[in-house]
Formats: C-alpha cells, structure tokens, sequence
C-alpha cells in the first residue's frame, strides 16, 4: 500500500511515496463491488482497512483519508503537480501566483464561487487560516514551511517566509490542504482532532466508512475543477475497499472488482496480457533502508556503511520486487536518471554495490573496533542485533526485508525480518519506533522535496511524523536545505545539492536500495480518460493528492 506523495504497495495496497494502512479492523478477503458501485458511474479503488475511530483529519498521517489515499477527494490544495512533467501545476483554490521579495513571499490569487460542501462559501479567510493553523502548529507541519505570517488583500492570500523559497513551491502551495475556518476554529488541537464528519471543497463527501471500507459519493455543489468540468464529476462513487494482499489485489483486477491500483504484483505484465488491463509504472523516487539514529546499532556510521555494503541490491531489484525497480547506483540517494542533470561531480564516483559484499563489511566493522563473538560482531559487549520492520502486508518489502536479514547475517550481524501489521507500522513511523525499515521517498518534482522530507529536522515530531522517520537533527543539513529551497535556476541548484548529496553519501542517514516507481495499475473496460505513457497528465498511481486529479479526468464508458 505505497503511497504516493507521502506512498506504497498493499501488500500491499496502493503504491508510491507513502501509504497504507492503520485502522481498528483487520484486513478483510477481496470483496466485491457494493451495490453502489455495480454501476458504471461507480471507482472501485484498492485500498486498505480503516477503522471508523480513525476521522478524516487531512493533516494526520493515520488519519482514514489518508490511509487509503482519499484525502484530495474531500479536501483540495492550491495547486496540484504533475509529477512526471517537472515545472507542471494545474490551478485548483487558487488560480494563480507570484513570487515576491527574491522569493521570500508568495501571492497566491484564490479561485472565486468555491463553497465548502455544507454550502458556506469558500475564500481567502479559509486559506490564510489554514496556514496560520500550520504555522502555530507544527505538528501539523508535515512539509516543515517556515511561514513568518500570512496576509490577506481583497481576493489574494499572501505567505511571507524568513528565506527565499523557489524550489519549495511544490511542498507550499501542493501538498496543503485547506480546511474551512468555520469548523477548524473550534477544532482545538488540530493534530488529534478526528474530523468524523469532514466538510471539504473536494468532488466528493463521505458515504460511510467501516471495516469494508471507504465509500465517498459526489460532491453535487462542487465547483468542477480546473479541467473543463461543471458541478459534480461524472464518476458519481469513489470506493476504496478493504483488501489484505497483493495477491487479493489481482484477483479483484482480474475479476473487475477493482478498477484501479497501484501496487507490486509479480508477474503483472503476463497476468494482464490479452486484458483490458494497463499497467504502467514509471521510476520516479528513491527507495531506502532507514536507520533510527537514535538507537544502537543503527545510530553507528560504521554499521550503516557495513549495511550498505553487505545488502544484495540486485536481488532486492529482481527477487523482492519482481524486477520492476531498479537498482539504485549513487550513494547520494538521487533519483537517477529522473535527476541525472542535478548529480553534483562530487558524488558521482560514489557509487553503490549492486551484489552483496560481506567481507568488505567486516573490514569496515573491524577498523571501527569492533570484534566478533562467535557468529557476530560485538562493541564494548553490545552485539550488533538489528530487526528490520515492514508490513507483513507489503508482499515486495517483505521479501526485501528478508533478504537483507539474510545479508546482513552473512556479514556478521545478528539481523531478523519482523512483519507488522499495516497499523502498528504506520505508529512506530509516525513516533520513530524502529530499527530499520525499507521505506519509499517523496516523489518529487525537483530535489529539493526529495532531501527536505528525507533529512529536515523539523519533520522529526515526537508522534507525527510525516518525514525524516530517522529522526535526523542536523544544524548544518537544515541551514542547506534553506539555501536549495532558494535556488531559482539549476545550475544553482546544482551548486547548493553538493554539500547534501555528499552528507546523504558520507553518512547514510538513509540507506538507498533501488528506485521506486509508481506503481500503477487500472481497467479501461469501465472508463475512458486514463493518463498514459502518450498522454502524461499524471501518474497512474491511485494516491493523494494526484489521484484527484486522474479521476477529474475519468468518463464511466456505457
């Protein structure tokens, strides 16, 4: 269940930069479509269990919305990207921008005739409430924004910020979702409000939620969207029911019980073949091995190199994840080739192993001292042991997972795979409650958003996080980020990666493994207007925010 700006597979269930699942209810078999998807106005979309308990709070990463990819349905941004055409916004509650003051403001003009879905208008008040809210909040902070005020002229809402941040834009206006004053201002604390009963601009409110799964029904006072769309869109119900595997997955694919996913199957290619099934799922992040930096032994350099060295890139690549992901070959973490123009010559001679190399990592653990006791390596009586966590659900992370155990063991540490489930792994992510764990990045329209979610101390909270689940706190790499978030051109981006890139490679705060891609898997025997490798308004994959913009696009065929 990757999730794709925040995305992964569900085991997994739906797939790229973030995802999956936290709920009360365990996952339930295949189901079939409801009565009220057995139309052809009705999205069937994979998804994974949610408990009723969990709300739909946008700004919470195990909230419901978020744990199926929903969010952006109900709640809309300002802009939302297209992750496979760099510099690509399309205009939603805001219909244009201006930066100011050498990119220390930002101006956006906010769309006019939006209504909230409980009929109250909508306008700029909301959208300078909701980043006043993130600015007084930061555990609601998820892209770290360093907002020093918002103002309000007529029909614009302008964000003063203490640096200059173009290369920001997509984190600022993209990934924030505006929530109406008239509810949130009596919220209280907005990080542990639930939003049972959430009021949105989006195409679509919610029908019920439970241990099936999340129906949603269309919005019928939406404004339309930025796509030549009036009122409500014509895919009249979004589901997202519960299901347990990757194996589950297919089977509801084949069955036309699933409309759409975005998950690791082995063997898609052949499976679809003869089908009106498309699978499409272009590179487009990082996929790593994250080490808590603040627990033996993963908190030890020397560990986390002997890690690097001794994990079998390739078979993680073809084994783990059916040859879909390639290996990753810059220690700097870079997405390449999407990012080949941004590598700094100071790294790219850093190249990462593709096969395992476990004596190479022994030496590195015998010049740092430490010895082995038998079968593993000890410091000062402290074995090197390390468990790595993922969802048992995650059917591809699970075989990768096992085999670096397998690995790691062949060089010397005491290494074990434990399977969790989907909601105990997304609380141990959000509280930094872990060893190790294969997790994928930001998928990103620049690197700027790749390193900041990766290594920006500020999105290190203590139960909430949505990025650097390392736990990284680092002056020097936060002043860094700051200077990136103010290169206008790339050859200055460039310029101000070097010092990243070489910290990301020197010290592997992150381990890379191979590159993810987003995965994305739908049926065109249902509808029309899929995005594809000719037609790349967006990625396939079924995630917030994005999938909002896919389903905009979609016309029930019959």
């Amino acid at each position: 269940m990757k999730r794709l700006l925040n995305s992964r597979s569900i085991a997994g269930v739906i797939a790229v930069g973030a995802s999956v699942a936290v709920g009360a209810f365990s996952a339930a078999p295949a189901v079939a479509k409801s009565a009220s998807a057995a139309n052809s106005t009705a999205l069937t979309v994979e998804s994974s269990p949610v408990g009723e308990a969990n709300g739909f709070n946008p700004f919470v990463p195990t909230s419901a919305s978020t744990i199926v990819g929903a969010t952006s349905l109900i709640y809309e941004p300002l802009f939302q990207s297209n992750i496979l055409k760099p510099g690509t916004y399309y205009p939603f509650l805001a219909t244009k921008y201006a930066w100011g003051a050498g990119g220390k403001s930002l101006t956006f003009t906010i769309r006019q005739g939006v209504k909230w879905s409980d009929g109250q208008a909508f306008g700029p008040a909301d959208v300078a409430f909701t980043y006043n809210l993130i600015k007084a909040n930061p555990s609601i902070n998820g892209g770290g924004l360093t907002i020093s005020s918002v103002s309000t002229s007529g029909n614009t809402v302008t964000l003063h910020f203490p640096t200059a941040q173009y290369a920001n834009f997509q984190q600022i206006a993209a990934t924030v979702y505006i929530v109406p004053q008239h509810i949130w201002q009596n919220a209280g604390d907005p990080s542990t409000y639930a939003d049972t009963t959430p009021v949105g601009t989006g195409p679509y409110t919610v029908q019920s939620v439970g241990a099936s799964g999340l129906v949603l029904t269309a919005n019928s006072s939406y404004w339309g969207g930025p796509f030549g769309g009036h009122g409500a869109p014509a895919v009249k119900t979004v589901e997202f029911p519960a299901l347990s595997s990757n194996t589950s997955a297919l089977s509801a694919l084949e069955t036309d019980q699933v409309d759409w996913a975005g998950n690791f199957i082995a063997g898609v290619k052949q499976a679809f073949a003869g089908k009106p099934l498309v699978f499409w799922s272009p590179p487009l992040n990082t996929n790593s091995l994250e080490p808590n930096l603040h627990e033996w032994p993963t908190n030890q350099l020397a560990v986390r190199q002997a890690i690097s060295l001794a994990i079998n890139r390739e078979a993680i690549s073809t084994q783990g994840e059916g040859g879909e992901q390639p290996v990753a070959v810059n220690s700097s973490g870079l997405t390449l080739p999407v990012f080949n123009q941004f590598l700094s010559p100071s790294v790219k001679s850093d190249k990462l192993s593709s096969g395992a190399n476990p004596k190479a990592a022994e030496k590195i653990l015998e010049n740092a001292g430490y010895k082995k006791v038998g079968k593993y390596f000890s410091l000062h009586g402290k074995q090197v042991k390390i468990t790595v966590t993922d969802p048992a659900a995650y059917s591809d992370y699970a075989a990768d997972d096992a085999i670096v155990a397998n690995d790691l063991k062949a060089a010397g540490i005491n290494a074990s795979f434990d399977g969790l489930a989907v909601n105990q792994w997304n609380a141990n992510m959000a509280t930094g409650t872990f060893q190790l764990t294969m997790h994928w990045s930001q998928t990103s329209v620049a690197p700027y958003q790749l390193y900041n979610d990766w290594l920006n101390g500020a999105l290190a909270t203590k139960s909430n996080r949505a990025g650097d689940f390392e736990g990284l706190k680092n002056a020097a790499v936060n002043k860094e980020l700051t200077t990136l978030a103010a290169a206008n051109t790339v050859a200055q981006q460039v310029k101000d990666l070097a010092p990243i890139e070489s910290y990301v490679a020197s010290n592997l705060p992150v381990i890379p493994t191979v590159y993810g891609v987003s995965w994305g898997e739908y049926n065109t025997g249902t509808f029309s207007g899929w995005p594809t490798p000719t037609n790349e308004y967006e990625s396939a994959q079924p995630s917030a925010p994005t999938n909002e913009v896919v389903i905009l696009h979609l016309t029930p065929k019959g």
